[in-house]
């Protein structure tokens, strides 16, 4: 009888272990899938509720990646980043998990950390277009121009079709003053689109010009931006500042009108309009825009000192476009 009862019991400990993986596979399947429709309709909270539940109930790298993007969605890079930072130690060979930090990293402003990345992802396929892309972005934001005009140039001659390589390489010859080689880099790009153009390429190209010393034609460029985009905040700056530089005055001014006719809401172009009604001797008519710059943007202060200097020196340099990460 001992041994009979030493068998049914043991009988049943099975049967247990079998019904309690049963049951968590299915909660599992429930939280997940529940989380996936959470998701769909935009109840992002409940999603990455149901997620991370799930997670605890057994890691699983699809759940990983659909946490990630519930977190994305949320904006919550930090919480994205820890994630994928797990999906890597579970999966350190997998050059999707590895491209999802690297890309997390650069949200995070971590630079340096998403060139370690992207030099685990080239050793694990020298070909991977994307990694020496990233790593190209990530040296030119730690001004490592030349090493980032090295990497984007590997990624082109891995593709001669890659137009944001293209793009940022232009962008690169831009910042070393090398400016027939950007030129000749974002002709390709603009050259290689339909009608309606490459907004950012003829933005890039206008400051090429301007360095070319070739003030019509950066104007023309310009314009063509605001055609193909009359919201693009930049071309109005930039076209108002050239116009400035040229002591077109007018013309600046109607440029800053027309931003402000489209959006209202354009504290820049009333700090712009602001300076140069000042430059012009409309004390009045400066402060009024001010005002209004400083009430739609109480928070940044660089860009409203109005008064000029003895030399009537009214307008600082503008922030360059390509100081940050344009691409």
């Amino acid at each position: 009888m001992g041994i009979l009862s030493s068998l049914f019991s043991f009988g049943k400990k099975e049967d247990s272990q079998e019904n309690k993986q049963k049951s968590e596979q299915k909660n599992f399947d429930i939280l997940k899938y529940d989380g996936v429709r959470a998701l769909q309709i935009r109840q992002v909270k409940y999603a990455i509720r149901c997620f991370r539940e799930a997670l605890n109930i057994r890691k699983d790298t699809e759940t990983m990646n659909l946490l990630i993007s519930a977190y994305h969605t949320a904006q919550d890079t930090e919480s994205a980043l820890e994630v994928a930072n797990e999906l890597v130690e579970l999966e350190p060979e997998n050059t999707g998990a590895l491209l999802t930090r690297i890309n997390f990293l650069f949200l995070e402003q971590r630079e340096a950390e998403a060139i370690a990345d992207c030099n685990r992802l080239i050793a694990l396929d020298e070909d991977n277009i994307p990694a020496w892309f990233l790593r190209a972005k990530a040296k030119k934001s730690t001004n490592d121009l030349p090493g980032a005009e090295a990497d984007v140039t590997q990624a082109i001659n891995l593709n001669k079709d890659f137009l944001d390589g293209y793009l940022l390489r232009a962008e690169l010859h831009l910042l070393m003053k090398q400016g027939r080689e950007a030129l000749e880099d974002v002709n390709i790009v603009i050259d290689s689109t339909d009608e309606s153009g490459e907004e950012n390429a003829h933005l890039l190209r206008a400051r090429i010009y301007e360095l070319l010393g070739d003030e019509e034609a950066a104007s023309e460029e310009y314009r063509k931006v605001m055609e193909l985009n009359p919201f693009n905040e930049d071309a109005y700056l930039l076209a108002a500042q050239l116009m400035i530089g040229r002591r077109k005055y007018a013309e600046a001014m109607v440029l800053y009108d027309e931003a402000i006719e489209h959006n209202e809401q354009f504290a820049k172009a009333y700090t712009g309009r602001g300076k140069l009604k000042e430059l012009m001797g409309d004390e009045e008519g400066a402060r009024r825009d001010m005002v209004i710059a400083n009430e739609l943007n109480p928070d940044d202060e660089s860009d409203r000192q109005t008064k000029t200097d003895e030399g009537g020196n009214a307008f600082s340099p503008p922030t360059s476009l390509f100081g940050g990460n344009s691409l």
